[in-house]
């Protein structure tokens, strides 16, 4: 398959979600919790918050790839952040 360049920062990236999901996965076994309302006014779990995380994150980084154009470890900073205030306030 030559459509898709499978480089060691693509694989990194799959295999830091697929831990996440693990990880996230035996959490909620192991402890569950109960949902609580943030910010949003919402009820979320750990597994939302960690969704909402992951798609807040995907839409910086296109924005930074739009706006800045390279720079993207930046961007990681700025979706790091984004992630803390997710999960302390959503």
């Amino acid at each position: 398959m030559e459509w898709m360049a499978w480089t060691w920062p693509t694989a990194i990236f799959f295999m830091v979600i697929a831990s996440l999901l693990i990880t996230f996965t035996v959490l909620a076994i192991k402890f569950p919790e109960t949902p609580r309302t943030g910010v949003l006014r919402i009820e979320t779990t750990r597994g939302d918050r960690l969704f909402i995380t992951l798609l807040g994150s995907a839409f910086i980084n296109l924005a930074w790839l739009g706006i800045v154009g390279a720079h993207q470890p930046y961007a990681l900073i700025v979706c790091l952040i984004y992630a803390a205030a997710v999960f302390r306030w959503v």
